[in-house]
């Protein structure tokens, strides 16, 4: 089943958050995308330890369409270099696959 990827990204704003999951559903590039947060997220930028909190964004989409996705992400993110991580779905219910299939753009 690896034709569904799940993808993964963070923002530091809820309704950056909110927005990215309307377009992306709405364009049925993504089945359906889970927000969660807040969350604190420590990384190296710049030189310098930063701690932020964040929005996850997960999302089930078609392998196909990853550019497609990232692009979209990217143009709506205000940060420089936002997150965009995909990990192969490689098992999922039928009645899950037939769902996602259903739900997403061919």
């Amino acid at each position: 089943m690896t034709e569904f990827v799940q993808i993964q990204t963070t923002t530091g704003d809820r309704a950056v958050a909110e927005r990215i999951a309307a377009e992306l559903v709405d364009r049925r590039l993504a089945a359906c995308v889970q927000i969660a947060g807040p969350m604190t997220s420590t990384y190296r930028w710049q030189g310098e330890v930063e701690s932020t909190e964040e929005y996850v964004c997960t999302l089930k989409c078609r392998a196909a369409a990853f550019d497609e996705v990232a692009e979209l992400i990217g143009s709506l993110h205000p940060y420089d270099v936002p997150d965009v991580i995909a990990t192969p779905i490689s098992h999922a219910s039928h009645a899950y696959g037939k769902w996602l299939n259903e739900s997403l753009s061919p």
